[in-house]
């Protein structure tokens, strides 16, 4: 109960008021500590304890799923392995969804082999999950296989699999995959329309995703939320269509949030329209003061029109404020293991082979015609200094260490916890067309599919 409630110290209180607590006392007191947040503390009394049971372990992995320590959960599951502990079909939704989370597809597809060597009866909700994981990791062919092979799908089937070819650039895909679900007598919920919306704006269908926004009251009774105000002010910001999608904005009839401006300040950065986009930065800063997205799109506004007077401006004020830009970090698996890169990071135990990669691709881009956009650099440095700080940005660091660990031929996947910038966009386009390999990166936002020296965005990323 006092778990329910978020009242940790209540339950600890409880839990040290029983003299000899036995196992399952204790995995309710390790669920507890994981539900209010507090998964080390779970570890702990986890570790402590003098016999664990399948339901132990689970719920310690369940508490690691929930936190977000993703590659916590995935090191738990090779333990739970190693001991040979039984593993249910909510475990593995547990483990899905921090392979999901990593963008960890070998993991995943070790997780999916689990499932059907152990015989775990696929519940619709972990169906669901695998969906998902293949979506989010990048393979929406296996995903859509698994998603017609499936015996029972309910709307989060069908939303996830929408959500997914939005999110890898099949907007017109999602869009056919959604008049199927209302065909099979689905009805569509909030989320099933954020994941159609985000469909349109993939792929530049304002009309369509306008007249989608209108269906949902008025087909459906479904009042939209924020996030769809938000895709509907970025499906027209996308298109270059700035005053309509100010208008949405004026419009809302709730208070605008800060998805609605982050999407307009980036729609003003991608058409450099400057007096707009210090509106809507200047919206975005008094909803959330420490959101160092705004002022560094501002920045970069400012430092593409060579205004260095107003980037020194950005950066006095996020400096006076304690406003810090988050450092961009690359994930990549290799050999079923994870492996992060932050901007400038050079701590990796194989770095000195990574920085001979990183000349060579640099070398070999050069002689392609690559001449770097050093135009979203803040700072007002000599060009070749800032091709050097464009160079050590996480998801190049992490392509490079790609290509010195994986086989030819087999894809480089990355999740970015930022969204790409326009260089790094370009180079691994070429990267992709010199060194003929695929690579997929995920960035906050969505899946960039480069192959051949051509990515999946078509130029509404």
């Amino acid at each position: 109960m006092y778990a329910e409630l978020g009242c940790l110290g209540y339950c600890q209180k409880v839990f040290d008021g029983i003299h000899e607590p036995d196992v399952v006392c204790q995995t309710a007191m390790i669920s507890a500590c994981a539900k209010c947040g507090d998964v080390d503390l779970a570890r702990k009394m986890f570790d402590e304890m003098p016999e664990r049971d399948p339901i132990a372990w689970n719920a310690m992995l369940a508490g690691y799923a929930q936190c977000g320590k993703s590659r916590e959960a995935l090191h738990l599951f090779h333990l739970m392995q190693i001991h040979d502990v039984k593993l249910n079909e909510v475990s593995m939704v547990s483990v899905l969804s921090a392979c999901t989370h990593l963008g960890a597809l070998d993991q995943g597809r070790w997780a999916h082999v689990y499932i059907e060597r152990n015989r775990l009866k696929m519940t619709v909700t972990l169906g669901t999950a695998l969906v998902d994981m293949y979506s989010k990791c990048g393979n929406m062919n296996k995903a859509m296989d698994f998603f017609w092979g499936m015996k029972e799908r309910n709307v989060y089937t069908w939303t996830s699999v929408i959500g997914g070819l939005a999110m890898n650039g099949a907007g017109e895909k999602s869009l056919e995959l959604f008049s199927l679900m209302k065909q099979a007598g689905v009805r569509p919920n909030e989320v099933t329309f954020v994941s159609v919306l985000r469909g349109c704006c993939v792929v530049g269908l304002v009309e369509e995703g306008r007249e989608h926004f209108d269906s949902m009251r008025r087909e459906y009774g479904i009042e939209p939320w924020l996030e769809h105000y938000g895709c509907l002010v970025d499906l027209y910001g996308r298109a270059g269509r700035l005053d309509e999608a100010l208008d949405v904005i004026n419009k809302m009839p709730m208070k605008p949030h800060a998805g609605a401006w982050g999407a307009l300040l980036n729609a003003c950065r991608m058409y450099k329209n400057t007096e707009m986009g210090e509106l809507a930065s200047r919206k975005l800063v008094e909803l959330e003061t420490k959101n160092h997205g705004a002022y560094v799109l501002l920045s970069n506004i400012y430092a593409e029109s060579k205004n260095w007077d107003r980037v020194i401006n950005v950066r006095q004020i996020m400096k006076a404020k304690g406003v810090k830009k988050l450092p961009g970090c690359s994930v990549i698996e290799v050999d079923r293991e994870v492996h992060e890169f932050f901007a400038g990071d050079e701590t990796h135990p194989r770095y000195n082979e990574i920085e001979v990669m990183l000349g060579e691709i640099s070398r070999r881009l050069k002689l392609a015609g690559y001449v770097a956009n050093t135009n979203p650099v803040m700072y007002d440095i000599e060009e070749e200094e800032k091709e050097d700080t464009l160079c050590k940005h996480s998801e190049k660091v992490a392509i490079a260490f790609g290509l010195i660990s994986l086989k030819e031929g087999v894809p480089i996947r990355i999740v970015k916890n930022l969204r790409v910038c326009w260089d790094c966009h370009d180079v691994t386009k070429m990267i992709s067309k010199v060194f003929n390999r695929e690579i997929i990166v995920r960035d906050r936002n969505r899946f960039h599919h480069f192959k051949e020296g051509k990515c999946s965005c078509k130029g509404y990323w």
